[in-house]
């Protein structure tokens, strides 16, 4: 059983209460323009909250990770931890007064060309009964992120295997795969840090590496990588810059194709630009691979009970699975529009011409580029609505107080 209801909204929709929606939310609430978030999930930041592991760290430096208008507390590591920014996110809604519907999931959202308006269509489920809600709005801002649904490939056989299969989204600890032979497949920041994890606590991972992968240091001279690199670029160009980094990683990592790590013909920044690649920053699982406690397997071939076979005809024996395979946008679901959004979910536009498309739609947070990029355009969504909002606003005063002195002339 479902009730209806249908609501008008004075200013923007926003979707999605990570940082990219709060952050749009911090600046139009500076700006004195009324806005809704819609959040599918009970909590702000629920990718955060319910979808990372225990030991997860800001890959990047606490200053290009704080949100718009409010810096991250003095007393926080360079590096602050999950819970830590958990607790800024927490702290930045309260601030800044911002109140999202929670439990709100968004089945569509379409242009109404012929009266200029957003249609947004919801499913609530806060309350004893679902209700069916339909938002009518000027502007729609679409803040879900990259990292919106798990990608969870098909491998043959996977359904035979009969072991733990687990996406890394739902991964919290080693600690109860103590003993365990657990195939984990990626390389990415996420396969990286869960191989240490479960070495840190006595699992035996090998870590599957399909492709290409840059490894480089967290840190060099005493700051951090990518402060470096930000420096560098100031002064020269890019393909220079990542000239520096591969040789320094090599000086400072050593040669990493020897154990099974080849690195992209494109380099890191390069790669990042165009595929949206991150490169590994390592914090501890180079070392493990280069002892052995990290092994280094090619592709799967396929599974069978108990077992994966790989591409070069080795087999192994293995208990448990965990796939750090990625993450996609869900925008082409539920968002009726071909303008701004390809068919992946992500803006047609490269960064920094991606964060508005006509009638009133707005990306917010799919930069690639981290949470320093969706602040920018944070920002910019931001201050253009609110310029819109108020010159409207202005409009209908004028028109109103026009009709009142029409009225009054009539007596």
């Amino acid at each position: 059983m479902f009730s209806r209801r249908c609501i008008w909204v004075n200013g923007p929709v926003i979707v999605g209460a990570g940082p990219s929606g709060l952050a749009v939310g911090a600046g139009l609430k500076n700006q004195g323009v009324p806005f809704i978030i819609l959040e599918r999930a009970d909590c702000i930041a629920s990718l955060w909250q319910k979808r990372t592991y225990d030991r997860l760290k800001l890959h990047l430096p606490k200053q290009y990770c704080q949100l718009p208008y409010f810096p991250f507390p003095d007393d926080f590591p360079e590096y602050p931890t999950k819970h830590q920014f958990i607790k800024y996110l927490e702290s930045y809604a309260k601030h800044f007064d911002i109140n999202p519907n929670f439990n709100e999931t968004v089945q569509s959202a379409k242009y109404d060309e012929t009266f200029g308006l957003w249609r947004v269509k919801t499913i609530s489920t806060g309350g004893p009964i679902p209700v069916e809600v339909e938002y009518i709005c000027r502007w729609l801002a679409v803040a879900t992120g990259e990292n919106a649904e798990k990608v969870v490939p098909e491998f043959e056989g996977l359904e035979d295997f009969g072991g733990h299969v687990t996406h890394a989204c739902d991964y919290k600890s080693g600690k109860s795969y103590f003993g365990e032979r657990v195939l984990v497949v990626g390389c990415g920041n996420s396969g990286m840090e869960v191989s240490l994890d479960l070495c840190n606590h006595n699992a035996n991972p090998s870590m599957v590496v399909r492709s290409s992968v840059h490894v480089l240091p967290r840190e060099v001279f005493s700051s951090s990588t990518f402060e470096f690199a930000v420096s560098l670029m100031k002064w020269l160009p890019l393909w220079l810059v990542d000239k520096i980094l591969i040789i320094l990683a090599y000086l400072i990592l050593g040669n990493i194709e020897k154990y099974g790590l080849k690195r992209p013909c494109l380099g890191p920044l390069e790669l990042k630009n165009t595929a949206g690649k991150t490169p590994v920053l390592d914090i501890g699982a180079l070392q493990k691979i280069k002892s052995g406690k990290i092994k280094i397997v090619p592709g799967i071939k396929k599974f069978s009970r108990g077992k994966v076979e790989l591409v070069n005809g080795h087999t192994l024996d293995i208990d448990s699975v965990i796939l750090a395979t990625g993450y996609r946008s869900n925008v082409p679901s539920w968002l009726k529009e071909n303008e701004l959004f390809s068919s992946d979910g992500v803006p047609k536009n490269p960064f920094p011409n991606g964060w508005k498309s006509k009638g009133g739609l707005y990306a917010v947070g799919f930069t690639r580029r981290g949470l320093s990029g969706a602040s920018l355009d944070a920002i910019s969504v931001a201050l253009d609505i609110a310029k819109t909002w108020k010159d409207e606003t202005k409009q209908k005063k004028k028109s109103v107080a026009t009709r009142h002195r029409r009225c009054i002339s009539h007596f």
